[in-house]
């Protein structure tokens, strides 16, 4: 179930974990000499801004309410683009301009000069670590611009570390950009480790091997239930509905979903990444980078990025109003506790700043909102692309017209419009 956003509205955080005592005076004594160890930037991919006050009564302490009683909260910030997806979105947070600058128009777009397709960070020339599968073919380099993450290795003479880590390699590769100390994300399949390429480096660090060498994804092979008892989740629809996708080799999309019975059947170690195991796993490895990476500690300033696709993988399946996402989002508040506590013990409480947004939100799924009178429905590309080539072929006597239908774009075949002579 595809959803499309046609104004990305994201949802920001800032917190300044920066001691008051330390704010410049108004005489700007100490203005270039206060700065954080380490940035902690988090995107959670396909957030709605509408989850925090949805599940606001069943968050804890110390994730996302923290960062609100801590922080800053930018409520109606938006970047002008289409299409809203994992790339451009991503891309535009962490370069803070839009896809017509930074060249990360979709999450694969047509050339129209080569008439092929592109990854967003697809690289042929660059070669895998710590795999031998083609996911480990990725860099920056289709980016046009620097990231945040660029400035600051910039600033600091190349000392200051940053580093991307997700699920999706995209989002861990995008915002770290093009002078990153590294970017790593996930290979699923049978697998199921922690990959990057050797755009960043020679061979994986000693500590992302040990990771991978301690199976801790295993751990996550479980049975996925209710963080709390089903019946306390009010604030989503009804566990059994005809508006949700579901597993292969599941009779009905419910709780508890059976994940090493249902692993062969779903991409092996790939099923975690519709789970809140995912991002479970996406944190434990931020924490290993922190340790070993020993990132914030010293005086020049790191940057770790972090994106959650867990999130944007089970919006997709379950579909927004589910019980599956809203456990999804309960959990993730507990991972991000988990971090917030690992941070203050190894960098220390008004060393760091973090900031939490999302590249993207999601609708609800178009059946659902049609069965309670919604205004809603489903664009069928198949379809007009034959509707379009019929047209064409009427009008042009030729149906070869159409070169390439993707992202909401058309593309026409502008040299046989030319030899052709034709004219509308």
């Amino acid at each position: 179930m595809r959803k499309y956003l046609f104004l990305l509205s994201v949802l920001l955080y800032f917190v300044a974990c920066n001691d008051q005592k330390n704010t410049p005076s108004a005489s700007g004594k100490g203005l270039y000499k206060s700065h954080p160890k380490l940035v902690v930037g988090i995107v959670v991919d396909q957030m709605r801004y509408d989850y925090l006050p949805r599940f606001w009564d069943k968050y804890g302490e110390g994730g996302f309410k923290r960062m609100a009683a801590e922080g800053f909260n930018c409520r109606n910030h938006h970047f002008n683009y289409i299409p809203t997806y994992t790339g451009p979105g991503h891309a535009s947070v962490y370069a803070g301009t839009t896809p017509a600058t930074h060249g990360i128009i979709a999450n694969d777009w047509y050339d129209k000069e080569t008439g092929t397709m592109v990854y967003c960070v697809g690289d042929s020339t660059v070669s895998p670590l710590g795999t031998s599968a083609a996911a480990g073919k990725m860099s920056p380099r289709n980016m046009r611009t620097t990231s945040v993450a660029d400035q600051l290795r910039l600033a600091t003479q190349m000392q200051g570390k940053a580093i991307g880590i997700s699920i999706k390699d995209r989002g861990a590769i995008l915002p770290a950009g093009h002078a990153a100390s590294a970017a790593y994300w996930f290979n699923p399949g049978k697998e199921g480790v922690f990959i990057s390429s050797s755009y960043y480096m020679d061979e994986l660090p000693g500590w992302v091997t040990a990771f991978n060498a301690s199976r801790k994804v295993d751990t996550y092979m479980q049975v996925w239930n209710t963080l709390y008892p089903i019946d306390t989740y009010d604030e989503s629809g009804p566990d059994d509905n005809p508006y949700e996708g579901k597993f292969t080799g599941e009779d009905a999309p419910v709780f508890p979903h059976d994940l090493p019975k249902l692993s062969a059947q779903n991409g092996d170690y790939g099923i975690l990444n519709y789970t809140p195991f995912g991002n479970s796993l996406t944190t434990d490895f931020a924490i290993a980078a922190i340790e070993g990476e020993h990132l914030g500690g010293d005086d020049v300033t790191d940057f770790l990025a972090v994106s959650y696709s867990a999130t944007d993988y089970a919006g997709h399946r379950f579909g927004v109003n589910s019980k599956e996402v809203q456990d999804t989002y309960l959990r993730l508040d507990k991972d991000l506790e988990r971090l917030f506590n690992v941070l203050d013990e190894n960098v220390g409480k008004g060393n760091y700043t973090v900031f939490l947004t999302a590249d993207h939100g999601a609708v609800h799924v178009p059946a659902y909102l049609e069965s309670v009178k919604i205004p809603a429905g489903y664009f069928e590309a198949p379809a007009f692309a034959a509707r379009l080539n019929a047209f064409l072929k009427s009008r042009f006597k030729t149906d070869k017209l159409v070169k390439n239908i993707s992202n909401q774009q058309l593309f026409l075949d502008q040299e046989l419009i030319a030899e052709a002579g034709l004219e509308p």
